[in-house]
């Protein structure tokens, strides 16, 4: 009984962090009240699940802290019959924060160990929706485009040509843009008949994207 108290205040004072980092989206906020943060944590942080605030994951990885993830979430604006493309799936916590949302997930991830965890997790929760490949991220998913939304959890110089081919006509893009170390700014792309738009959004911190294999940060 004092573990589920525990969880219940930490899952409520986390949807207040997330309300006042700006995100208002009743669904989205549903959702991550709804999906348990502590199942993609490491055990030795299953206390710290409900904190705002990125953790280790295996892999020498990270997943996100919440409010980021939901404010990428938000800024995607996903609906329940998209198509979305997640490049970087790491832990799978936005991987599965997605699924709730729209009708089908493709997930790519460099390292399959965290794919095969991850894979697990979405098991656990009976989340059918998605599908996984472990390769390098920067290329997409070219056998299954186009998609409405793209995703991509690491940060690039510029946004990469393979996935803005892959984003189609009325599509959104989220993606860090920046040197690694350097300022970052995460960026929606919207692509119409015209051609690719960049919006900035707020400033981040992610990891490179890196050709030949995606490093996992938010996933």
């Amino acid at each position: 009984m004092e573990r589920t108290t525990s969880d219940a205040i930490g899952k409520a004072r986390l949807l207040l962090e997330i309300r006042k980092a700006g995100v208002t989206n009743l669904r989205i906020l549903g959702v991550m009240e709804a999906v348990p943060r502590d199942l993609f944590v490491l055990e030795n942080h299953v206390d710290h699940a409900h904190d705002d605030r990125a953790l280790p994951i295996a892999c020498g990885q990270t997943i996100s802290q919440p409010s980021l993830v939901a404010a990428m979430t938000e800024a995607l604006d996903v609906g329940d019959r998209g198509k979305v493309l997640e490049i970087g799936t790491g832990s799978g916590y936005q991987t599965a924060i997605l699924a709730k949302l729209c009708r089908r997930v493709y997930t790519v991830e460099r390292h399959r160990d965290l794919v095969v965890a991850a894979e697990a997790r979405f098991a656990a929760l009976r989340l059918h929706n998605i599908t996984t490949r472990v390769g390098d991220g920067s290329l997409g998913w070219p056998a299954q485009a186009p998609f409405e939304r793209i995703v991509v959890t690491a940060a690039a110089a510029v946004a990469p040509p393979a996935l803005l081919d892959q984003l189609s006509v009325g599509g959104v893009m989220v993606i860090p843009i920046g040197p690694e170390g350097g300022d970052q700014m995460l960026c929606r792309i919207r692509r119409d008949k015209n051609g690719c738009h960049r919006e900035d959004l707020l400033p981040v911190r992610f990891v490179p994207l890196i050709d030949g294999g995606m490093p996992a940060d938010a996933g």
